[in-house]
């Protein structure tokens, strides 16, 4: 069937032809919720001169949403889960006008549209008794997407300030999105029209037509057909088509034909998007020398949220989208603001500059370019008061720059001897200058602190570099609190050969693989066609680049590193202590509290987190060997999260005895409610992982003797974890939490992975700053999570946990899927 021209859309309209089961048996259960806890808000209302039959108000019906279930945290929400059923049929505007809304509107069950709508009867009550939290949750799930499609179906021009950002978060996460400028997805928040279709084989549009849309795969996939080819490709959620025939003004190259029933579309027409392409032309400025852009600027209307919102200040009009680094450094120099009230404003456009300019610009170039913008030519024109404050006002701006750049580095700069040379050198010419020059002496104290502060603690004992041990730790772990590890620490390692015997190197953390072969050369007596190879518990070998540095970390829990020559390359087997422990420790932890148990694990999680330094994020994006620097922190506390998900795994899948498979399920829910309590969200879903893992979800034995209270815990923690719209369910819950938090660090290294793959570095020879800017958002947000330090409720620091701290500190697990399937297996073998 061939669709209807753009029918508009309105947001009252019901989105499927007929409800889904769930969806009615979710609006029968609210419906005898109320009728059975509060009568009275389903009855006959009259409104001008005119009665409506047996239905509720919207206002009132969110109010009561609010007081069922503690899963509802804002009215908003409530909303979004009253438009599932609205969306569905199973609840109606009473006139058809308008969608679900917090206000005095008329609105009634499809139930109560028949004449003689039956009251519940007392079975039907005990079961939506049962069923409610259930029902909540389910509409707790949906909500947010039944939110953004009513939005998305209002017409542009009733879109409100929260709706365009509600869209534009969500054009964050969408992959053919992912190349345009910010600006550009803040215009497209404006036009986006949701278009949905019920029918599959339904032909979107013909080859040979003229392109009047663009669109964007929200849900369901399509089938792309060309005349005499049939099918040539599948596209899925997140892909687009239709943008070439508008770019190119050109008829349609192809035919697109739904594969599947309830496709939704977001829409972008003609008009709309030649517009926005015209207008971001317009607004771009470019500064070219010798006939070649070196400097890409775009215009920021003031006042608007791009502009406060630390991208730039109200003030400067202008945002870095593309430059040369030399030209990006000079834009930055030039619009730094000195007024103290500016401060934040300045350091947070400053900011992405500092984060990021080790891609592009690395400290072998920034340092000289800084020296070199420091003395600066006093122009020629203007009074010679003028030129001297101009001058002078240019260094105050240098110095800014170099106390953020050097604050943002912290202890990472004592393993650079170009910025430390540099510091010095810097603080020798500001403190002449400020001899001479008043001005400059407020700034003078700041920079002498972090200069002696970095030189004295590079001087310091203990930070000299530390020895660290196979577990990456020094040894005296159960007395102390974790300490940064950095790229000169020197790490003991063992490095095994094909007979299993091995040979132990001392070299530092971050050394490349050359030279752990050399080290391992000169213990072994030759190195002739050495390799070194990354071995997990499950046997399989991945040979390492001569390049890759920083190789430690990176192993699997159970992982170890291998020596040998090429030809040994196939005979390597994993050693028999990969495979982890044979009996479980439940006899150890049954005895703890699960209580103290997360708040130990917590301490631990917070000390690792607090090692990371955002940089390790940038490294970790674009490859640490690009940088030569470690990335420990990061891995480690990445490793932790494996650890925890295998842990839950382990414990259940070597405990034989089924009542006590139970009493561990229970326990490992338990400890999850409390780091989610605690706001640690990383340790909080690899237990959830650990437990939808497929070895512990097929104990069907198990589950079914597990309570209905912790099965309903369960499916609410599950219910975070879902993966659909890109986590969309956790970032909501994130978004709600104020810090200190630990995040799902998996997630947010995934974002920056999205980002970078989607964007190229670099763009016709400039550096495209843009990209820099969403990654540097990202990293950011490390930060903002970490900005209040963890304060341990007395109750749990008054305690002494000895047993239980070095329990959660030395994890055995088992990290081999097959192996863990086959156990499980063993204790309950598949159903006949």
């Amino acid at each position: 069937p061939l669709i209807e021209p753009h029918v508009p859309l309105r947001p009252a309209n019901t989105i499927t032809k007929v409800p889904s089961e769930k969806i009615l048996r979710a609006g029968k259960i609210l419906r005898n919720a109320i009728l059975s806890r509060a009568p009275h808000m389903i009855r006959d209302r009259k409104y001008h001169l005119k009665t409506y039959r047996q239905c509720c108000v919207g206002t009132e019906l969110v109010d009561w949403m609010m007081q069922q279930t503690p899963c509802v945290h804002s009215r908003t929400q409530a909303v979004g889960m009253w438009q599932v059923l609205l969306e569905d049929g199973v609840l109606n505007h009473v006139d058809q006008e308008h969608h679900f809304q917090d206000k005095y509107l008329f609105y009634r069950f499809l139930d109560d549209e028949h004449e003689d709508a039956p009251l519940p009867t007392e079975e039907e009550k005990k079961e939506c008794d049962e069923e409610l939290q259930d029902t909540m949750l389910l509409l707790s799930q949906m909500g947010p997407d039944a939110h953004m499609r009513m939005i998305l179906r209002k017409p542009p021009g009733q879109r409100t300030v929260d709706d365009l950002e509600i869209i534009y978060e969500e054009l964050l996460h969408i992959k053919a999105l992912s190349h345009l400028s910010t600006t550009v997805k803040r215009e497209l928040a404006g036009v986006l029209i949701f278009e949905s279709h019920a029918k599959g084989g339904t032909v979107l549009f013909n080859q040979g037509e003229e392109g009047t849309s663009w669109y964007i795969i929200l849900k369901g996939s399509v089938n792309v057909v060309i005349y005499g080819k049939g099918v040539v490709c599948t596209l899925h959620e997140g892909d687009d088509f239709g943008k070439l025939a508008l770019v190119n003004d050109a008829p349609r190259a192809a035919s697109i034909v739904l594969r599947e029933d309830n496709c939704h579309f977001l829409r972008v027409d003609k008009e709309d998007f030649n517009r926005i392409l015209r207008d971001v032309e317009a607004n771009t400025v470019r500064l070219k020398e010798h006939d070649q852009d070196v400097l890409v600027l775009e215009k920021v209307p003031a006042g608007s949220r791009a502009s406060n919102q630390g991208n730039s200040q109200p003030q400067q009009k202008y945002t870095v989208m593309s430059g040369t680094p030399e030209k990006i450094l000079e834009h930055f120099l030039e619009t730094i603001r000195l007024e103290p009230a500016l401060n934040e404003a300045t350091d947070s456009v400053l900011n992405d500059f500092v984060m990021m300019h080790c891609v592009f610009m690395p400290n072998t170039q920034l340092c000289p370019a800084l020296v070199a913008q420091y003395p600066f030519v006093v122009p020629s024109q203007g009074t010679e008061q003028e030129r001297m404050d101009y001058a002078l006002n240019n260094k105050r701006r240098v110095i800014r720059l170099v106390l953020q750049w050097a604050a943002m580095y912290g202890d990472l700069l004592q393993e650079d001897d170009v910025a430390m040379a540099f510091l010095e050198e810097f603080y020798v010419s500001v403190s002449d200058d400020a001899r001479m020059i008043a001005a400059l002496k407020e700034q003078l104290p700041e920079l002498e602190k972090i200069v002696k502060q970095i030189s004295e603690d590079a001087k310091a004992p203990q930070k000299k570099h530390k020895v660290l041990l196979q577990q990456f730790n020094t040894g005296d772990e159960r007395a102390q609190k974790r300490q940064p590890v950095r790229g000169s620490d020197e790490v003991l390692f063992k490095v095994y050969c094909m007979d299993h015997t091995y040979t132990t190197i001392r070299v530092p953390v971050a050394a490349s693989v050359k030279e752990v072969i050399s080290a391992v050369a000169d213990k072994l007596g030759s190195g002739e066609g050495l390799i070194i190879v990354k071995m997990s518990s499950g046997g399989e070998k991945v040979v390492l680049k001569p390049n890759d540095v920083s190789v430690f970390t990176t192993l699997t829990i159970n992982g170890r590193l291998f020596a040998c020559p090429r030809e040994q390359f196939d005979s390597l087997t994993p050693l028999p202590e990969q495979e982890g422990p044979t009996v479980g420790t439940v006899g150890t932890f049954e005895l703890m509290s699960s209580k103290d148990l997360a708040y130990q694990m917590t301490i631990y999680d917070w000390e690792l987190f607090n090692c990371v330094h955002e940089l390790e994020l940038i490294y970790h994006t674009f490859g640490r060997h690009n940088f030569k620097k470690t990335t420990a922190n990061l891995d480690l506390f990445l490793r932790r999260f494996n650890e925890i998900q295998f842990w839950v795994v382990t414990e259940i899948c070597l405990c034989s005895q089924l009542s006590k498979r139970v009493q561990l399920l229970k326990k490992f829910i338990k400890i999850a409610a409390h780091c989610k309590e605690y706001r640690n969200l990383n340790s909080f879903f690899a237990i959830v992982m650990g437990l939808s893992n497929v070895a512990v979800s097929r104990l069907a034995l198990t589950w079914e003797k597990l309570p209905s209270k912790f099965k309903k815990f369960y499916a609410e923690f599950e219910s975070l974890m879902d993966p659909s719209r890109n986590h969309r369910a956790y970032r909501l819950t994130a978004a709600k939490l104020e810090p200190p938090l630990i995040p799902f660090m998996p997630l947010l290294i995934k974002d920056m992975t999205f980002t970078h793959e989607g964007n190229k570095t670099f763009i016709d020879n400039l550096v495209n700053f843009e990209k820099m800017r969403m990654i540097a958002n990202t990293a950011r947000t490390v930060r903002y999570y970490r900005s209040q330090p963890f304060n341990p409720d007395a109750a749990q620091a008054n305690k002494n946990h000895q047993d239980v701290r070095s329990y959660v500190r030395q994890l055995n697990v088992i990290d081999n899927q097959r192996t863990l399937s086959q156990m499980s297996h063993r204790l309950e073998p598949r159903r006949p």
